[in-house]
């Protein structure tokens, strides 16, 4: 798993989030999209068929676009935990293309 960079992207934003103030129901929400990206990225790469593949990435694609409303309500659209969600969407797409 050390060389599934859309994973390690995926643990560098779930750390830069832990540093964020927000109000409690967004830091919870936000909180539990990012593990869900993580562990769902994670038991997608785990799986041999493609088609099971495809299902937990879409799912982890679904959880990523959870955490940028949660970052666009916070108003933290400039910043660096923005920046990683931002690119790690392009990993994730990328993934679900070729896994598709």
């Amino acid at each position: 798993m050390k060389n599934f960079r859309t994973l390690n992207l995926a643990v560098n934003f779930y750390r830069q989030i832990q540093c964020q103030k927000l109000p409690s129901s967004l830091s919870n929400q936000l909180e539990r999209a990012a593990v869900s990206i993580v562990l769902n990225l994670g038991e997608g790469r785990g799986r041999v068929r493609k088609a099971d593949q495809l299902r937990f990435f879409h799912i982890a694609m679904g959880s990523l676009r959870e955490c940028q409303v949660i970052l666009i309500l916070a108003n933290l659209e400039n910043s660096a935990a923005w920046k990683t969600l931002d690119t790690l969407a392009a990993h994730l797409y990328k993934l679900i293309k070729h896994a598709g």
